[in-house]
């Protein structure tokens, strides 16, 4: 099994969060995981992404130059890696942010995910980060939601049960969009 993906959005919108998330979700699993974030200097606000690397062997390089999927959450990030993805690669977009028509390129397998929607009706916008990676979850069946929620105290700093709870909520309406538009 190998699996890699990019992660990138506006600083703020929770990448790092779901791609630490996702590699410890791996490494619940017993995959080995690399897991590594790049942070600009704007911090919010500017473009963030990280790259999460999940295999059963050996991992020779956490860099990936051409991904075999993407979780893009907003246009400067389309355009900087989707040219980039493998020719059957598979890639979510936010398509609250990006719209059909700013994609230039019809590239790999794409998933267009109202990911701030779905995360607004679910109460809290802050979500579509988690909704996102439910999707990918959805697309690619790397890795089961049950790891995923296992891991999700670990990640949000937080026993609030409510919060958990609607965290799980965001990453099933991803799943469960993926599912159905396939």
């Amino acid at each position: 099994m190998y699996q890699d993906v990019i992660i990138a959005g506006f600083g703020g919108q929770g990448v790092m969060l779901i791609g630490n998330l996702l590699a410890y979700a791996a490494m619940e699993e017993g995959l080995n995981v690399t897991y590594m974030p790049v942070y600009g200097v704007e911090m919010r606000g500017g473009t963030a992404n990280c790259t999460v690397v999940i295999s059963d062997e050996e991992i020779g390089s956490p860099i990936i130059f051409y991904p075999r999927s993407l979780i893009v959450m907003n246009q400067p990030s389309l355009d900087k890696f989707h040219p980039r993805l493998e020719k059957d690669g598979i890639i979510i977009i936010n398509s609250s942010i990006v719209s059909k028509e700013m994609v230039k390129e019809e590239r790999g397998h794409i998933f267009y995910v109202p990911a701030n929607d779905i995360a607004d009706e679910i109460g809290n916008i802050k979500m579509a980060n988690m909704v996102a990676l439910g999707a990918w979850l959805g697309a690619t069946d790397s890795i089961s939601l049950d790891s995923v929620y296992k891991q999700l105290p670990e990640v949000l700093s937080s026993s609030d049960p409510t919060l958990l709870e609607k965290n799980k909520e965001a990453l099933l309406k991803g799943v469960e969009y993926v599912k159905h538009a396939t």
